[in-house]
């Protein structure tokens, strides 16, 4: 049985909220306007200044904060359950996966809505209370984004997306789309020319910084638990789009995403993101579709691996050695990412394995 750890709070964490207008639910006992969700994996010293920024720039919107921890090895759980009732904190014997966690932490929540927000972010110039002001103002978009910035603080344009289509994943595999990025029609998936500088109706908000009514989320069961990691925010807003939401995106709300920080190694990364795509078209794609696009990957891998292996001969060079190292096991993998997440299988092993949580406090 999953259960709440509750200690006191850090001093630096206790100086970051005593700036701040907003109020916690434990705090003065009002319901939240939001209920902020971090799902955190070996990111501990990213955990703790996301949550710092958090505090320290949300002063209007009342919120409460629960976070997850994914049975990290880092001491994060432990470093958590120091901030006390600032925080209400899961901390997991096992790593259900970014989509379960997140859904773990929703039954908890109380606000009207729920943000999703990576541990590896920091919240700039009252980004939460801005978007909840955009969400106010523009309740019929059912789900709302804001602009990232990467770490040096250039735009990072992957805040949202438009949906995967047959045309993105050929562009891709032909790789189209990296020597013109800033087209519109042969990087149709990332929106390509749009500078992330207006508001506008997106097909996709990534789950970095995604803010969607607690309603919505309950109608649509929130995350589909058989994503584990990548794609399940893709899921979320096109089973959402079924029930009338039309995601909306504002520049004014700003975060910086440091991105990947959980990832061992790019060839998981690639894998897990492979799988997510894969599952996606099981799930939103006629079966000949999903047969095209399952032929659109291959051939995505398989082109970057022949590109990595004639620049390692050409030029000889340690990182084109480590990029054919890399595309060699994504490769390798195939059958593995091919048949994507099956969601009998996400569920026989929930079953099997039930979540135990650390108790402390």
């Amino acid at each position: 049985m999953v259960r709440i750890i509750r200690h006191n709070i850090l001093p630096a964490l206790a100086a970051a909220a005593d700036g701040a207008g907003g109020s916690f639910d434990g705090a003065e006992g009002r319901k939240p306007a939001v209920s902020i969700i971090v799902v955190s994996y070996n990111t501990c010293a990213m955990t703790m200044a996301c949550l710092s920024s958090l505090m320290a720039e949300t002063r209007d919107a009342p919120y409460e904060v629960i976070v997850v921890d994914n049975a990290s090895s880092d001491g994060s759980a432990e470093a958590l359950a120091g901030l006390g009732d600032q925080i209400r904190l899961i901390a997991l014997g096992e790593n259900i996966g970014f989509a379960r966690a997140n859904n773990l932490a929703a039954l908890q929540a109380k606000g009207d809505h729920l943000l999703l927000l990576n541990p590896d972010t920091l919240v700039l110039d009252g980004a939460i209370d801005r978007l909840c002001v955009f969400a106010n103002a523009n309740p019929a978009a059912g789900i709302w984004g804001g602009r990232t910035l990467y770490g040096d603080r250039s735009l990072d344009p992957t805040s949202v997306w438009a949906r995967m289509t047959l045309w993105s994943l050929a562009c891709r595999a032909i790789g189209i789309d990296g020597a013109l990025p800033q087209s519109g029609l042969f990087n149709a998936e990332a929106i390509g020319g749009w500078h992330r500088d207006s508001i506008r109706r997106v097909d996709i908000v990534c789950g970095c910084f995604l803010m969607i009514r607690r309603e919505l989320w309950q109608r649509l069961g929130g995350f589909d638990r058989a994503f584990f990691m990548y794609g399940e925010e893709a899921d979320l807003c096109l089973r959402a789009a079924k029930f009338g939401a039309r995601p909306l995106f504002t520049p004014s709300a700003t975060i910086v995403h440091y991105g990947g920080a959980s990832e061992a190694t790019k060839a998981g990364k690639i894998e897990k993101l492979f799988r997510a795509k894969i599952t996606l078209m099981h799930r939103h794609w006629s079966r000949p579709a999903g047969l095209l696009g399952k032929g659109l990957i291959l051939s995505w891998a398989a082109s970057r691996l022949g590109c990595a292996i004639v620049l390692s001969l050409v030029r000889h060079q340690e990182r084109d050695l480590k990029r054919v190292a890399m595309w060699f096991e994504v490769w390798r993998h195939r059958a593995q990412w091919l048949a994507g997440y099956d969601i009998a299988d996400a569920t026989a092993a929930a079953q099997a394995r039930p979540i135990q949580a650390m108790v402390g406090g």
